[in-house]
């Protein structure tokens, strides 16, 4: 339902603000966000932005679309759902209207929306995105690296389990509960991923590459005390460790370092050529254990905010 329509001077751009999108406009919007990835070699909006384009209103969640006369030429997503953090966009323009004010104007209207409290991730940190969160007044205080390695010369020791401490793969429906406790526990302190509730993982559920097989869970007795779920992106014949977690108190032990290498092998025995993952630089102990993998930075997605 579109609660605003802000039509800019001296042009036929317009903004619509929707709450939740109607089909033909969740289509048209991935239309634009395919196009652009064809174009810049990655997607402008995160796979869990991608994932709030469906399924009707969020809460939180706002999107905010750009037109020139009937043509849609931008898109941005704004969450406001982080009960500390300015609320967190992403925009993206679509590549053959770039160079008209496009992206400010939808950065400025994301100013407008969060009460000039933002902050916006530029997927790969190209020069453009450096250059409207300067004009925006963003400064960057947030380095996410995509790191990867190969997995054709995969050598590994075996994984070693601390003791009491077994391996199985995830059940659908049965281990949920178990799941997201676990998860909210090992990431407390990093909100977008310790956040995720039931229809997050119902999402990730019904997406074509989610595959069971490749979700390991590590229990002690009953317990779920960490976890490591993979991913396979099968156009660019790629693995990712999607996530590792620990509960804290099953840390120190060498579980996420097990339950790591059993992820690693589970995708090197699908036969896929290179394993990535998404790591924050400024995570020094987990940049290190994953440079002594063998992986490397592949390139670097950075987050601005308003000044506080």
């Amino acid at each position: 339902m579109t609660s605003d329509d802000t039509a800019l001077p001296g042009s036929s751009r317009s903004i619509e603000t929707h709450f939740a999108l109607p089909p033909d406009r969740t289509e048209a919007v991935l239309g634009l966000l395919a196009e652009a990835a064809r174009n810049d070699g990655q997607q402008a909006v995160s796979e869990q932005g991608r994932l709030q384009l469906r399924g009707g209103a969020r809460e939180g969640v706002s999107h905010l679309l750009l037109s020139v006369g009937a043509e849609l030429v931008g898109y941005a997503q704004l969450e406001d759902t982080d009960p500390v953090e300015a609320p967190a966009a992403e925009l993206v323009v679509h590549p053959a209207h770039r160079g008209h004010g496009h992206g400010r104007a939808l950065g400025s209207a994301l100013l407008a929306a969060s009460g000039k409290r933002l902050r916006v991730w530029a997927h790969g940190g190209h020069s453009a995105a450096r250059h409207l969160a300067q004009v925006l007044g963003l400064t960057l205080f947030r380095e996410l690296r995509q790191m990867r390695r190969s997995l054709t010369d995969l050598d590994l020791a075996d994984p070693v389990l601390p003791e009491g401490v077994t391996v199985r793969t995830f059940v659908p429906g049965a281990d949920d509960a178990a799941w997201l406790a676990a998860n909210a526990a090992a990431f407390a302190h990093h909100p977008e991923q310790g956040s995720l509730t039931q229809r997050d993982l119902d999402d990730r559920k019904a997406e074509p590459w989610f595959d069971p097989s490749g979700f390991f869970l590590a229990f002690r007795g009953d317990e779920l005390v960490g976890f490591h779920w993979t991913k396979v992106h099968s156009d660019e014949r790629l693995g990712e460790v999607y996530v590792v977690g620990v509960r804290p108190g099953a840390q120190g032990g060498g579980l996420g370092k097990a339950l790591t290498a059993i992820g690693l092998r589970h995708l090197a025995r699908r036969g896929l050529p290179t394993v990535m993952l998404y790591v924050d630089a400024d995570n020094k102990a987990a940049v290190s254990v994953y440079e002594r993998l063998g992986f490397v930075t592949y390139e670097t997605d950075l987050m601005y905010r308003t000044e506080t």
